[in-house]
């Protein structure tokens, strides 16, 4: 377990606060409090959390109204969410996820299932986190192709116009060169062959890969139906 994990807890009952302020002291994690929206985002300025434990049911702002505002947030909008309620109701949970809420539990609510929920939504979100990176790196890679395969095609007109120049000199000074030319010219198709087998695979592997904004969704859907 990370112990500089940050948990931003936000609830309007001081007792619920304390309770998650030692619980998940003891276990290693840095606790943070608000007692409603307005203060959490006076909180937010000064720290940035790794996750959020929302009370939904607030004064002044609600769970709903401060989710809004963070998910409207670049710099917040990444933060998992978990939101606490008294209201079981299926609509009332809906309207979170469609917020950005990442996962919903009901109150009462026991330890050992937050904790469980805490851990799962961190790794969540550290898979998403390296699937962006993931992502990127295949997209620097497959631009670093396509700038190899101009460059090569570039090169290879190059030598056509060394080669119109070599015809010009006398044959006995001509053998050499276009010896070292068709050299040139043949490793050239070779990496060129090689470079398009690899754009060609990446986009038949893109054909076929879940974006990561469909992956979300997805389990945004599967933990709707918890």
């Amino acid at each position: 377990m990370n112990a500089q994990t940050k948990i931003l807890v936000v609830d309007d009952d001081p007792v619920n606060r304390d309770f998650f302020q030692l619980m998940l002291s003891k276990l290693g994690y840095l606790v943070e409090e608000a007692y409603d929206g307005m203060d959490a985002l006076e909180k937010l300025k000064k720290v940035k959390p790794d996750i959020i434990l929302l009370d939904n049911i607030m004064p002044r702002m609600s769970g709903f109204e401060l989710t809004k505002i963070l998910k409207k947030d670049p710099t917040f909008v990444e933060i998992p969410i978990i939101m606490f309620s008294a209201l079981d109701d299926v609509q009332d949970k809906l309207a979170g996820f469609e917020l950005g809420v990442d996962d919903y539990i009901t109150k009462p609510f026991n330890f050992s299932e937050v904790l469980a929920r805490i851990k799962a939504a961190l790794r969540n979100r550290e898979l998403f986190a390296q699937i962006v990176i993931r992502e990127s790196r295949l997209n620097l890679a497959e631009a670093l192709n396509h700038d190899m395969k101009q460059n090569l095609a570039d090169f290879a007109g190059n030598i056509n116009e060394l080669d119109s120049a070599i015809a010009l000199l006398p044959p006995d000074l001509t053998g050499a060169v276009k010896e070292k030319t068709a050299t040139l010219r043949k490793r050239i198709a070779e990496l060129d062959a090689r470079i398009e087998k690899t754009i060609l695979e990446w986009e038949a592997l893109k054909k076929n890969e879940i974006g990561l904004s469909t992956l979300e969704a997805q389990i945004r859907k599967f933990l709707q139906r918890e």
